[in-house]
């Protein structure tokens, strides 16, 4: 087998390529790795498909939300759900999560209010809720970055003796900036309790995914020194099943594991990309066979796990959902422009104060300017 040659063009099925886990097919067909299994009740089945659909409902209103003024910008999750979803079910409460700016289904399953992601893109907040609280960090912006920021994390972890893990996301191409590759580094060298999360959606905005790499991208971890792993991105039992492997071996001290969730962008890459200009109709076309939701859907009509009233209630509380996020969006506060000196630095500081004051007089001179 070619394995520099991309594998996202054909609908991959039980016939899938070796090096990609899978558990269930595109067709809801459940099928056994003899590295990887999973055993899920019936009821958790039912609650990874209500989240799948929840997230994908939230995702959809943002989207209109931006398109309509109501939002600077947004990236889509669209086609990354059960990457998103399976890796974040697989959470204990104590690991720490590391975000870009897509991770909306990990949020979710981090219990952070969908509102808060919204106020980030509306503008009204700098980030909108205490990592502490949920731990999951704030979304970054700068590509890369916080794989440097969770790699540290973890070797603090390391250090307390706490039976965590931290796990932190970027995408294919990420992988081509120094930051990604100095963390590997690190948290290999430190044997850091780590889980790099790569979705691999195939397109770095434009760039393809040939562009960013010769090999595929879990093979990189060989060459740090510890083990990667290539899993569908659109099974969500097989993303949950791999995560929870890799996190369970990081807290007993085995360290890093890359995780590559093979995957496909079905959106733009934010709100303001216009994909049709760089990839074909076909390519897109050939990923919607593999659609994380309808596998799962499938799979619960197979084996009789769900009936149609069970469906129509899970799209009513998404439609629910939908319109009251929507309604909060709008309900959204504008912040005090002064607010925006809050919470910079953890003590007063000099040049900040003077910056305030400067900012303050600006804008009361136009107080009772018509």
């Amino acid at each position: 087998m070619n394995t520099n040659a991309p594998v996202g063009a054909e609908t991959y099925g039980a016939a899938a390529p070796p090096e990609l886990v899978q558990l269930l097919t595109p067709e809801g067909e459940r099928v056994e790795h003899p590295d990887y299994d999973i055993d899920l009740t019936p009821e958790q089945v039912r609650s990874l498909y209500r989240d799948l659909v929840l997230v994908r409902r939230i995702d959809l209103e943002a989207v209109a939300l931006q398109r309509q003024g109501e939002l600077g910008i947004w990236a889509s999750l669209l086609g990354q759900e059960a990457a998103q979803i399976g890796s974040g079910r697989a959470l204990s409460d104590q690991d720490m999560v590391f975000p870009t700016y897509r991770e909306h289904g990990v949020a979710w399953c981090r219990n952070v209010d969908p509102i808060k992601l919204l106020g980030l893109f509306r503008g009204v907040s700098h980030g909108g809720w205490d990592p502490a609280e949920h731990n999951f960090h704030l979304y970054t912006i700068v590509i890369g970055s916080q794989t440097l920021h969770a790699v540290g994390y973890a070797m603090g972890i390391q250090r307390d003796g706490a039976e965590a893990a931290a796990i932190v996301y970027f995408g294919d191409g990420a992988t081509s900036q120094g930051d990604v590759n100095e963390s590997f580094i690190w948290a290999a060298v430190n044997n850091a309790p780590v889980v790099f999360f790569c979705q691999n959606n195939q397109w770095a905005i434009s760039e393809p995914l040939e562009k960013q790499s010769r090999i595929p991208l879990y093979r990189r971890a060989s060459g740090f020194g510890f083990p990667g792993i290539r899993v569908d991105g659109n099974d969500v039992f097989a993303c949950l099943a791999v995560t929870r492997e890799a996190l369970r071996n990081a807290r007993e001290g085995q360290g890093p594991t890359l995780i590559e969730a093979y995957t496909y962008r079905m959106g733009a890459h934010t709100t303001s990309d216009d994909p049709t200009r760089y990839r074909v109709e076909s390519e897109l076309e050939a990923w919607k066979l593999k659609d994380p939701i309808e596998r799962v859907k499938a799979y619960l009509f197979k084996n009789e796990l769900a009936d149609q009233e069970f469906f129509e209630a899970i799209d009513l509380e998404a439609d629910e959902l939908g319109k009251d996020l929507r309604r909060r969006c709008l309900e959204l506060p504008d912040p005090d422009p002064l607010a925006i000196f809050e919470n910079v630095y953890a003590e007063p500081h000099a040049l900040l104060q003077e910056e305030r004051e400067q900012f303050a007089a600006y804008l009361a001179s136009f107080e009772g300017v018509a």
